[in-house]
């Protein structure tokens, strides 16, 4: 039998990619790379190595299986069970959010604040809503000298985190406990630095987001109430009390809400704002505010 003739990682590569195209994918060859890789065990370019082999018949069973899950809607990251984030491979579940580029940003203005201090201490983190554990993970890998608390109010949520934590050898340096926002933290714990991924979907665009969020991932994760705020003001608010003199509250939010939630700021002295980090398409995505002395 021919090549032509046989399913070899080539021609199901082809196939599979037109086959994704036509449902819709935006990148039908990397999805289609990444979930027969998944099946074979193999890194991408292996593929490529063993371009002529023809996988077993289970292995195309099980491939056939996760491309019509695929097709359904059902995201990459959830049927191989991972995502790259800072370029940190973690495990992500449906418990979770799957990490977004976006959020890369609030990693890096963490990076340059822990930089920038004139404090000698260790810098205490609090990253509010830690999902699969992304942000903390990728922070503290960047920066040696720090103790991050990472809460989330579930405990799906947080037993992702943990392996990930686990994974990463970051025991001894992440905590994760179970919190709705910070309420159950020790009233006496403050922090040089709390970072954020909030909810912050607003309640018509839930009704809009695509099938493979929509349909899959959790939303409590997403959902920011009416207007996309409900969170954030109850962060804002719970911030002001466990920030420490000069510290600085960070998070993202959608471009649609960012006005809205500056106006939160209006007022009160107990905050600075500073200019709002933007993401690759120039639209305005990390909120920076300075806890005033």
């Amino acid at each position: 039998m021919s090549d032509a003739e046989k399913w070899t990682i080539g021609r199901l590569l082809t196939w599979t990619s037109e086959y994704l195209a036509d449902q819709g994918s935006d990148s039908p060859r990397l999805e289609a790379e990444i979930l027969l890789g998944h099946v074979l065990g193999y890194e991408r370019i292996n593929l490529y190595v063993n371009i002529h082999d023809e996988p077993s018949d289970d292995q195309k069973a099980r491939f056939r299986g996760l491309i019509k899950q695929r097709a359904a809607g059902a995201p990459v990251a959830y049927l191989v069970e991972e995502k790259e984030f800072y370029s940190i491979p973690l495990r992500v579940t449906p418990a979770v959010l799957i990490p977004r580029p976006e959020t890369e940003l609030l990693v890096l203005a963490a990076i340059d604040f822990a930089r920038a201090r004139q404090d000698s201490s260790p810098l205490e983190l609090c990253d509010v809503g830690t999902g699969s554990g992304a942000v903390s993970i990728a922070i503290a890998k960047n920066v040696d000298d720090c103790r991050v608390t990472a809460v989330d109010i579930s405990p799906d949520a947080l037993a992702v985190a943990k392996f990930n934590v686990a994974k990463h050898g970051l025991e001894d340096r992440i905590e994760l406990v179970k919190s709705d926002v910070m309420e159950s933290i020790a009233s006496e714990r403050t922090f040089d630095l709390i970072v954020s991924n909030p909810p912050y979907v607003t309640e018509a665009e839930m009704k809009e987001l695509p099938v493979d969020v929509g349909g899959y991932e959790p939303h409590t994760a997403l959902s920011g109430g009416e207007d996309g705020l409900d969170v954030i003001r109850r962060l804002i608010s719970q911030s002001e009390k466990r920030l420490r003199s000069g510290g600085e509250l960070l998070f993202e939010l959608s471009p649609m809400i960012h006005d809205a939630a500056i106006c939160l700021f209006e007022g009160n002295d107990a905050w600075r704002v500073e200019p709002t980090m933007k993401d690759d398409a120039r639209l305005n995505r990390i909120v920076r505010v300075v806890r005033n002395g």
